[in-house]
């Protein structure tokens, strides 16, 4: 369906919600993301989801957690249970990933960024136990498998995983209520600090929270990790350290089965650096 149509259900959800609207052109947006401007000049984003279970995820998130965030997130302005469809606030500045490498504005980024994750996981801090291990081990068996069903993997790697796997399910951690793709493409910074895309958000480990920006982001910049530790409060203990490499496991098998899976080269080369890696 054209997102100019007027017969586009984000639109009539907006209409309906906040009166007369028109779309502002974005050819960088994705086709489920439609950017909406009403009379009064308010900016919204209608998000339609096409997995049910990520439209009941994300819109939990908001209802229930967003508040944890204090001000740094978008807020749900409407939704529509039927089409999978959240109307949004937009909120201002550029996303995380258009700043310059090394500039002091990305490592600002980054100390605002652990600021923000800091509130939400201390408002929603549950400690040790191992059913989040077990859960997790049970994960990385399931993406094994699937490797295993278009023959990614050596048999060393195989081994390797699995062994892993035994090593989280006898592990005791943290948990809280976790982004799970807390990086700078889901950042928005400017005046201020805003995080969005909440459809992954669940109770998770709390340090598996850091997973995308120390494989995806800090191996070859510390400086930025330093910077988002100075926010959080506090960087990882040498347990809680071992433990993030130990989930490193995790991201490189679902790079690797979602870039075969996507033809996306770039994220089948990123999990088999992150596979060498481990140990």
């Amino acid at each position: 369906m054209s997102s100019t149509a007027d017969a586009d259900p984000r639109i009539e959800l907006a209409r309906q919600t906040v009166g007369s609207v028109s779309i502002v052109a974005d050819p960088t947006l994705p086709p489920h993301l439609l950017q909406l401007v009403d009379t009064r000049g308010n900016t919204y984003f209608a998000k339609q989801h096409a997995s049910q279970a990520r439209y009941v995820q994300e819109t939990h998130a908001y209802l229930s957690w967003r508040v944890h965030l204090q001000d740094r997130a978008p807020e749900l302005v409407d939704r529509q249970d039927s089409t999978h469809i959240l109307l949004l606030t937009a909120v201002p500045g550029r996303s995380g990933d258009a700043l310059l490498p090394g500039s002091d504005d990305e490592e600002k980024a980054h100390h605002d960024a652990g600021v923000a994750l800091r509130a939400l996981h201390h408002a929603t801090n549950r400690r040790s136990t191992g059913a989040v291990g077990s859960a997790l081990a049970d994960r990385l068996r399931s993406w094994v498998a699937r490797a295993d069903s278009t023959d990614l993997l050596s048999g060393a790697e195989r081994k390797l995983l699995l062994q892993i796997a035994d090593e989280l399910a006898g592990t005791c951690m943290d948990s809280a209520v976790c982004h799970l793709d807390y990086q700078p493409r889901n950042w928005r910074v400017g005046d201020g600090f805003w995080t969005l895309d909440f459809e992954h958000m669940r109770r998770d480990a709390r340090i598996r929270d850091f997973s995308r920006l120390e494989f995806r982001h800090w191996q070859q910049a510390p400086r930025l990790r330093e910077a988002f530790f100075t926010g959080y409060g506090s960087p990882p203990s040498d347990t809680e350290r071992r433990l993030l490499e130990r989930f490193g496991a995790i991201e490189a098998i679902t790079a690797l089965v979602r870039g075969h899976d996507k033809g996306d080269a770039v994220l089948s080369a990123h999990g088999r650096t992150v596979l060498s890696q481990l140990n």
